[in-house]
């Protein structure tokens, strides 16, 4: 893992924990997004709309096996519906602002039942610029969402009422490899969300993300 956001992540994991770090925790978290953000908005400077759609990993294990703009839609499909639907208990920005239509995406869903050249046919058919505009919502709309967070907040549980609200939405796929994301989500407090979707997950997909980079423009 990059050492940078590494130590972020681990300083916002241990800030969260006591009440009187958690204002230093959220701080860590808020600069790990800004740092990976920025990582984000570089692979729009430095690659190619193809290179966006590019799979050189398709037959491998691991997040690296996905296309880059497979990526950011499935980083931030997750991170809408968790902070929005599951968290603050309103309407994700997906749907608020109509992005299925402006992004040209056939599917609501956080692409996890998509595999191999399914990924890859799904990558070509986005509206690229319409996807960073989605994701950039995203993102400030989250951080909303996390800076009303009090210290009393983070164990807080998922309510059945909110996960049956979840599952009505039809925004996970029932496939084997996406509808466990259901009940993974509802079991965490609101401070396994904060670590899973809100941190670890970008920084796993984006070290995935750079690696496809590295190897198309190698």
């Amino acid at each position: 893992m990059n050492k940078k956001w590494s130590e972020l992540n681990k300083m916002m994991q241990i800030g969260l924990k006591k009440r009187d770090t958690f204002d230093q925790g959220k701080f860590s978290l808020m600069k790990l997004r800004c740092e990976l953000w920025n990582t984000i908005l570089t692979l729009k400077n430095e690659l190619s709309r193809d290179d966006f759609n590019a799979i050189p990993f398709i037959n491998a294990e691991g997040y690296h096996s996905k296309t880059i703009a497979y990526s950011l839609w499935h980083i931030f499909r997750i991170e809408d519906i968790v902070a929005h639907t599951l968290v603050a208990g309103d309407e994700q920005i997906f749907f608020r602002e109509d992005y299925r239509k402006r992004i040209n995406s056939p599917i609501i869903t956080t692409g996890n039942e998509l595999a191999k050249q399914e990924i890859a046919d799904f990558s070509k058919e986005l509206d690229l610029d319409e996807l960073y505009h989605y994701i950039g919502e995203v993102k400030d709309s989250t951080e909303v969402v996390l800076e009303s967070l009090s210290f009393d907040d983070m164990k807080k549980k998922i309510s059945d009422e909110t996960k049956e609200n979840l599952r009505s939405l039809h925004v996970v796929s029932e496939d084997g490899n996406a509808v466990w994301l259901i009940d993974y989500w509802c079991n965490k407090d609101i401070r396994g969300l904060i670590q899973m979707p809100f941190s670890r997950h970008w920084i796993m997909h984006l070290e995935a993300c750079l690696r496809i980079k590295n190897k198309i423009l190698r």
